[in-house]
């Protein structure tokens, strides 16, 4: 399954690659998300880790240019991809006692993780860009392209994937399979 959710990381990036760069939509957050509430946080965080090892050695899976290889870490935008590694990890992490869980946890632990996300992303997009790149940013402009046009569709994102999350553990747990993924 870790291995399924890294393969869903390529085809997220994928989706917005070929969608063209005027749609400021990616579906990684919402895979980073499910990640973390249905593999646990460990497993979660691990396949976030393999999608981002996969596009460091040179295989063509992020969503910009160059698309992959070490010279990705240089691009503005990078810093999400370690902090989506974060999200499944901190979401996973608060659904690991899903004992009387109802939506409101779910989407709880799934907006946490997106908080984790924008806590490494913002700050890296703000670095690349004021000392790789030399431009003069401040805090609020790092919000406004960063953060401002994404975080609506984002919490949207959070309530689908506690909606998923949710359903495919009841699923489970009604067929008497392993439910609850171990707190690693």
């Amino acid at each position: 399954m870790t291995a399924v959710f890294a393969a869903l990381a390529v085809v997220a990036a994928m989706l917005v690659r070929y969608a063209g760069s005027v749609v400021p939509f990616s579906l990684m957050p919402l895979i980073a998300m499910l990640a973390g509430g249905l593999l646990g946080p460990r497993l979660g965080a691990i396949s976030m880790v393999v999608y981002i090892l996969l596009g460091l050695i040179g295989v063509p899976v992020f969503a910009s240019p160059p698309f992959g290889g070490p010279a990705y870490v240089l691009q503005p935008t990078f810093g999400f991809l370690p902090g989506f590694a974060g999200c499944a990890y901190v979401t996973g992490l608060l659904l690991s006692n899903r004992a009387g869980s109802g939506f409101s946890r779910y989407f709880l632990s799934m907006t946490a993780g997106i908080v984790v996300y924008y806590l490494v992303g913002l700050p890296y997009l703000y670095a690349i860009l004021t000392f790789y790149l030399g431009k003069t940013v401040s805090v609020a402009q790092v919000l406004t392209l960063g953060f401002t046009p994404f975080i609506a569709l984002d919490l949207v994102k959070a309530a689908m994937a506690a909606i998923l999350a949710k359903a495919v553990y009841r699923r489970l747990k009604a067929y008497g399979l392993s439910t609850s993924p171990r707190p690693d």
